[in-house]
């Protein structure tokens, strides 16, 4: 019997955090990067309400969503494409502008989906040194030649946490070929404070060769109902119109994005909280030589060079008290686990038991 041909995509496949620890019913997840506090009130008033037609098609163009966004973001509403979490902008973005034998250039320690979405179109994925887990911009641009395409970058970083200030942005895209297509990942941007920094999206809301991603899976809490939208070029747009899935967003992703961008209290509120649990919990590790990034996003990047444990065996000691922190060798990054910044009563559960373990070494 002769069997189906297929194509071999030589990569490695996404791999997600555990979710799951065997023979613990009471897990505290700290490893995806999702809201501390969860989803807005006001989208949990609209989920009970039950006003929404499930046996209907979503609109195609999630165009009250888009709306709302154009509103809220100062920015044109011709211009926003939504999709499936911002992966799958991620993932159109490849399809449209790659082929065999392009290059496309990211960070060494950067967001997993960048070089994944690159390789299954035949792509060559090159990678730029960093420094102290910080993006360089000048190795960046060493790594681009006349194959490049496209250039990745999250601000701030996943998995490190460290982000490039406004003027380094700038500078990146000033000695950037101008037809290399800039993709500056936005995912953290509500978190950000430090008045050095700026999102893609502020700086390059007019520029036609940078194309801005955004997500509703982190501050907003929605990481489940798989929304995001990105910004660009309206010719970049109305061509990832074309191979855009038709329903590729559902209705009630629709109909709760648009009640989170409402709620600009709560948003308010999960950056206060975030601020507060991510410089206590950065303090109270380095009494134990565990050192991280600076603040920055909802994690921290954990370094345990100087420290008397290693990454994994704080890693599975944690494991055994019911905690799940990011592994970060999947990243290419050793000794390291990244945190995410959970809600108060996890927070302090994390801080006891590390403060326990620590007291037996």
């Amino acid at each position: 019997m002769n069997s189906l041909n297929f194509r071999k995509i030589n990569i490695e496949a996404y791999r997600p955090g555990k979710s799951i620890l065997k023979k613990k019913k009471n897990v505290i997840k700290l490893s995806a990067n999702e809201s501390a506090l969860g989803m807005s009130p006001k989208v949990l008033k609209m989920i009970r309400s039950k006003k929404y037609k499930i046996s209907k098609y979503p609109d195609s163009r999630a165009t009250d969503l888009r709306r709302i966004i154009s509103s809220k973001f100062k920015c044109e509403f011709n211009k926003i494409i939504c999709g499936s979490g911002s992966d799958e902008i991620i993932q159109m973005l490849c399809q449209l502008f790659l082929k065999p034998g392009d290059e496309v250039v990211v960070p060494q320690y950067s967001f997993l989906m960048y070089r994944i979405y690159a390789s299954i179109v035949g792509a060559k994925v090159v990678f730029s040194r960093e420094r102290a887990f910080k993006v360089s911009v000048d190795d960046l641009i060493k790594k681009v030649n006349k194959k490049t395409k496209i250039v990745f970058i999250a601000n701030p970083n996943n998995p490190t946490g460290t982000y490039l200030e406004k003027k380094e942005l700038i500078n990146l895209r000033k000695k950037l070929n101008k037809k290399v297509l800039l993709v500056i990942d936005d995912a953290y941007d509500e978190y950000m404070k430090d008045k050095k920094y700026s999102s893609g999206l502020k700086i390059f809301k007019n520029k036609k060769n940078v194309f801005i991603l955004r997500t509703f899976s982190k501050i907003y809490g929605l990481a489940s109902l798989r929304v995001g939208w990105g910004y660009g070029d309206r010719k970049i747009v109305d061509a990832l119109n074309i191979i855009k899935p038709p329903f590729n967003v559902n209705k009630i992703a629709q109909i709760c994005a648009i009640e989170s961008l409402k709620d600009s209290k709560f948003i308010t509120k999960s950056v206060k909280h975030n601020l507060f649990w991510s410089n206590k919990i950065k303090n109270s590790l380095e009494r134990f030589n565990i050192f991280c990034n600076k603040v920055s996003a909802n994690f921290l990047l954990l370094n345990f060079n100087k420290c008397k444990l290693k990454a994994n065996n704080i890693e599975n000691k944690l494991q055994k008290k019911g905690f799940i922190l990011r592994e970060t060798k999947t990243y290419g990054i050793k000794n390291c686990l990244r945190l995410t910044i959970g809600n108060s009563i996890e927070n302090k559960l994390l801080l006891k038991s590390i403060e326990k373990i620590f007291k037996n070494v």
